[in-house]
C-alpha cells in the first residue's frame, strides 16, 4: 500500500457519508435522526465550514478536513509538533522496511545472470520496478523533516538549554514531497505484475519464500493539517498538498477494468467517450499527443514513460459547451520537404529490410540489435506522422481559448468530428475539472494503448502490398447543387511509395463525401463508409459496385495490382504542368476525359460568376491568374484552394488562358476547312446534321472537353438577363481560343468571323450531346 504523511480526507462530500449511513442503518431496522438534525449538529461542531466551502475557488476539489479551534495555541502548536515527530518516526521505520526489502535486490539481479538463478533479470526488474525511486523520494523528505526538527541551543550561562522549534515551518518539505508522488504511478500500475511473479517464485522456490514474507508493510495516518493554526505560515502550503495528494489518489482509485465515471457539479458523472493520438499544432511545432473526449471536455495529454510503465502529462483542455468545429485540408509541402520525407521513407524501407533480415534468422537474432533497428523505424515514422500534411481540426471555445489537432485520415477527423458534436448538443457547463486527477486517471481509463504506428505491426503481418486504382464513376442524390468530390484513404501508411499512392498492409478501404454549396464556401461531409479489403478477392478481375455515403449513392471502380516494396526516390514527386500542354497528355496522367483544370474552372464559375454581370468578358487580375497558373501546374490541391478565394473573372480569364496556350486548339486546326465548309450549308438541318458528325469524329479527350464546355455556357447564356452574357457574346470570346487557322490569313475580320459562327451555331444546336468526363478503367488501361 502507499504510505502518505498526511490525512487524506474522504472524496465524498460529508451528505453523502450522512445518506450511506442511513442506508445501512436502515438495513438494520435502526431508526436513523433527520438530515436536519445532522445538519444542525454539523454547524455547531464545525461553525467555519459552510464559510470556507462557500469561499473556496476549489469548488470541485476533494475536501478537505475542517480545522478544530483549540483554546490554546500553544496546545495546538504541542500537539502539531507531536504530529510531525510521529511524521517523522513512520518515516523511518518505512525506510528501513524499504531497505530491508531492496537488500535482496543486488543479490538478485548478480543470481539472474548464472546458471540457476531466483529470478530473470527481467522478473527483478519487475519486482522491484520503482522501488529505489520511492526509497529515494522518502529519504529526502525524512531529511527534510529531520532538519526542521532539530532542536535549538540557547546559552544560559554555564549550561546550554535545548528549546524545541514550536513554530517549525515543514510546508516545502511536504509540498515538494507531494508534487513528486507520480513516482507511485508506476509502481501501482506494476503492483499487479509483480505480486504474480512473487506468488508463482514462492510456490516453486523454497528459497523466495523468506523474501515473499518480507514484501509487506503496514501503513498509518497522521493528523498534521488541522492542528496547523490558521495563521501558521505552514497553512496554506499544507492545505495545498492535502489537496495534490487526493487528486493522486482519486486517480490511483480509479478501476482499470472499466470506464469509471467521475462526479461531476449537479450529480452528473464524466465518462470517457473517445480517446486517441493526434498532432497538436502549437507555436513549439507538431507533437504527438493523446486526445481524450469526455462527456464534458477534452483533454489532450503528453504520454510519457519512467522505466516501462507509462503516465500522462497534462496538456491542455477545452469545456465542450460552446465548442465550434472546422476543419480544412492543408496544402502539400514544398520540394524540399518532399526532399526530406522521401529521405526518411527511404530510411525507413532500408530499416525494415534489416528487420526482415534478422526475422530470417529465428530465436537467435532477437537481439540488442532488433530492438535498435525498431526504435529508429519508430522514430522515423514519429516523424514523418507529425510533419506529413494532412487534415486539420480547428477547435474554438467560448472562452476564446483555440487550438488545432491534425489527423492523417479525413475518416477518423470526421468520426472525431461526429463524436464531439454529439457530445456537445446535451453538454452542461460545469465547474472546472480537477485536471490533476482525470490527466492521472487516463492511463487507466484509455482504449487507446499505441500511437497510430505501422511498425508496431509484424514485419510479416502485411497481406496486402501494392497499388489499388479507384475510380468514382457516378453519384447521385445530392439534395442541391455542389461542387462535391470523394475522399479515398487505406489504413497502411503511404511510407513506401512509387510513383503512385502504395498500400502496404493495408485492411480497410475509406470512403469520405465531401461537399461544397453554392452559398457556402466551407466544406461539409455529406456521408463516409468503409469497405473490407480481401485478399483473396482482390487479386481477381476489376470489381465494380455501389455504396451508400449518407443520402448519395457512389458507383465504384476497383483493381488492385500486387508489386512488392521498392526504394522511393528521393527526389520529390513534383506534379506535370498542364498549361502548354497538349490536352491528350494531360488527360493521360490525369486518366480522364476532361482535365481537371476545366472541370474545377467551371465549376468555380457556376458557383459564384453566373449572376457575376461580364463574367468571361472582364478580365481578372493578371496576378491572380498567374498565380493560378502556376498552382495548377505544380500542386492541384493548392491551386482549388485559391480558386475559391481569389475574384470569380480571375477564375474566368485561368479557364481562358488555358485554351488560348493550347499547342494545338481543341479544333485541330486540319479540319478548319471542313468546319468552314459546314457553316456555309444554307439548310439549317443539314448544317446541323454536318456539325454533329464533325464533332464526332474528333479525339475523345477533344470532342468530350467541347461538350462540357458548350453545355456550361449555355447554363452561363440563361442568366443573361443578370450577367450580360448571351450566346453571341460567349462564342465571340471562346471562337478564337477554339479553333484556329492552319495558317494565318492576311483577313484577320473574315478568320475571327468563321470562329465566332462555329461555336455559336453549336451552341445553338438542340441536340447536344452529354458529355462524358471520365473513362471506365480497364485491366490494359493499369496494366499501361
Amino acid at each position: 500500500s502507499v504510505r502518505m504523511s498526511l490525512e487524506v480526507s474522504p472524496s465524498l462530500p460529508v451528505m453523502d457519508l450522512f445518506n450511506e449511513a442511513v442506508d445501512y442503518l436502515q438495513v438494520y431496522n435502526i431508526a436513523p435522526v433527520s438530515e436536519d438534525d445532522v445538519d444542525s449538529y454539523l454547524r455547531d461542531v464545525f461553525p467555519e465550514a459552510s464559510e470556507w466551502t462557500s469561499n473556496s475557488p476549489l469548488l470541485n476539489e476533494p475536501c478537505l478536513p475542517c480545522a478544530l479551534r483549540a483554546d490554546n495555541q500553544e496546545d495546538l502548536l504541542e500537539k502539531r509538533l507531536q504530529v510531525l515527530k510521529g511524521v517523522l518516526l513512520c518515516e523511518e521505520v518505512y525506510l528501513m522496511e524499504l531497505e530491508t526489502l531492496l537488500t535482496p535486490m543486488k543479490a538478485l539481479k548478480a543470481a539472474a545472470g548464472t546458471s540457476q538463478p531466483v529470478l530473470s533479470t527481467e522478473q527483478v526488474q519487475t519486482v522491484f520496478y520503482q522501488i529505489p525511486e520511492i526509497r529515494d523520494l522518502h529519504k529526502d523528505f525524512y531529511r527534510s523533516l529531520q532538519r526542521s526538527l532539530e532542536p535549538e541551543h540557547t546559552d544560559g550561562g554555564e549550561e546550554a538549554t535545548v528549546v524545541l522549534p514550536y513554530h517549525v515551518t515543514v510546508g516545502d518539505a511536504f509540498l515538494k514531497f507531494v508534487n513528486q508522488l507520480g513516482v507511485y504511478r508506476g509502481f501501482i500500475d506494476n503492483y499487479e505484475s509483480a505480486v504474480k511473479i512473487v506468488q508463482e517464485c514462492t510456490r516453486s522456490d523454497q528459497r523466495f519464500r523468506t523474501l515473499a514474507e518480507s514484501m509487506s508493510s503496514k501503513g498509518a495516518d497522521n493528523d498534521l493539517w488541522k492542528h496547523t493554526p490558521p495563521d501558521h505560515p505552514d497553512r496554506i502550503k499544507l492545505q495545498e498538498s492535502l489537496r495534490l495528494s487526493s487528486s493522486f489518489l482519486s486517480g490511483v482509485n480509479e478501476r482499470s477494468q472499466c470506464k469509471q465515471p467521475v462526479m461531476l457539479s449537479k450529480g452528473e458523472r464524466r465518462q470517457l467517450i473517445r480517446d486517441g493520438f493526434v498532432v497538436d499544432v502549437c507555436e513549439n511545432g507538431h507533437n504527438l499527443r493523446h486526445l481524450f473526449l469526455y462527456t464534458d471536455m477534452l483533454l489532450c495529454a503528453k504520454l510519457t514513460s519512467a522505466g516501462r510503465q507509462a503516465h500522462y502529462r497534462f496538456c491542455w483542455y477545452l469545456p465542450l459547451v460552446g465548442l465550434k468545429l472546422t476543419w480544412t485540408s492543408e496544402p502539400l509541402p514544398s520540394s524540399e520537404s518532399q526532399t526530406k520525407m522521401n529521405k526518411t521513407r527511404g530510411k525507413m524501407f532500408q530499416l525494415n529490410q534489416a528487420l526482415q533480415q534478422h526475422g530470417k534468422g529465428g530465436k537467435s537474432s532477437v537481439s540488442r540489435a532488433v530492438d535498435r533497428l525498431r526504435r529508429k523505424l519508430e522514430e522515423c515514422e514519429i516523424w514523418l506522422l507529425t510533419n506529413t500534411p494532412s487534415f486539420t481540426l480547428n477547435l474554438h471555445s467560448t472562452s476564446g481559448k483555440s487550438h488545432t489537432i491534425r489527423m492523417l485520415s479525413l475518416y477518423n477527423l470526421t468520426e472525431w468530428k461526429e463524436a464531439i458534436e454529439r457530445q456537445c448538443v446535451d453538454c452542461i457547463e460545469t465547474v472546472p475539472p480537477d485536471l490533476l486527477s482525470v490527466t492521472s486517471s487516463c492511463i487507466k481509463l484509455r482504449m487507446t494503448q499505441q500511437p497510430p504506428l505501422h511498425n508496431v505491426e509484424s514485419v510479416e503481418s502485411a497481406p496486402i502490398c501494392g497499388s489499388l486504382y479507384v475510380m468514382v464513376q457516378a453519384a447521385c442524390g445530392l439534395q442541391q447543387p455542389c461542387s462535391a468530390y470523394v475522399c479515398v484513404e487505406v489504413d497502411g501508411f503511404e511510407f513506401y511509395n512509387r510513383r503512385k499512392q502504395t498500400m502496404d498492409g493495408a485492411q480497410q478501404l475509406f470512403l469520405v463525401l465531401v461537399s461544397q454549396e453554392e452559398t457556402d464556401s466551407r466544406n461539409d461531409i455529406v456521408g463516409r463508409v468503409v469497405l473490407n479489403l480481401d485478399p483473396d478477392e482482390m487479386f481477381k478481375k476489376r470489381k465494380n459496385f455501389t455504396c451508400s455515403l449518407g443520402q448519395v449513392e457512389v458507383t465504384l471502380s476497383i483493381k488492385y495490382m500486387p508489386h512488392p516494396l521498392e526504394l522511393p526516390s528521393i527526389s520529390p514527386l513534383l506534379q506535370e504542368p498542364v498549361f502548354g500542354v497538349p490536352i491528350a497528355q494531360v488527360a493521360i496522367q490525369e486518366r480522364v476525359l476532361v482535365p481537371h483544370i476545366v472541370r474545377s474552372c467551371v465549376e468555380e464559375v457556376e458557383q459564384r460568376g453566373l449572376k457575376e454581370e461580364g463574367i468571361y468578358r472582364i478580365s481578372g487580375a493578371s496576378t491572380e491568374i498567374q498565380a493560378l497558373k502556376h498552382a495548377f501546374n505544380s500542386n492541384y490541391r493548392e491551386a482549388v484552394s485559391k480558386l475559391r478565394k481569389v475574384d470569380v473573372n480571375a477564375v474566368s480569364g485561368t479557364l481562358k488562358l488555358y485554351f488560348r496556350e493550347l499547342p494545338s486548339p481543341l479544333i485541330p486546326s486540319e479540319l478548319y476547312n471542313d468546319f468552314l465548309d459546314a457553316r456555309d450549308i444554307p439548310d439549317p438541318y443539314v448544317r446541323a446534321d454536318s456539325l454533329l458528325r464533325l464533332l464526332q469524329s474528333l479525339p475523345d479527350v477533344n470532342r468530350n472537353t467541347l461538350l462540357f464546355l458548350f453545355h456550361h455556357l449555355r447554363r452561363v447564356a440563361e442568366r443573361k438577363q443578370e450577367n450580360k452574357m448571351s450566346l453571341s457574346n460567349l462564342a465571340t470570346v471562346f471562337g478564337p481560343s477554339l479553333l484556329r487557322p492552319p495558317v494565318a490569313r492576311v483577313d484577320i475580320s473574315q478568320e475571327v468571323e468563321v470562329q465566332v459562327q462555329v461555336i455559336y451555331l453549336y451552341l445553338q444546336c438542340k441536340n447536344l450531346p452529354e458529355p462524358i468526363l471520365t473513362k471506365s478503367l480497364t485491366a490494359d488501361d493499369t496494366e499501361s
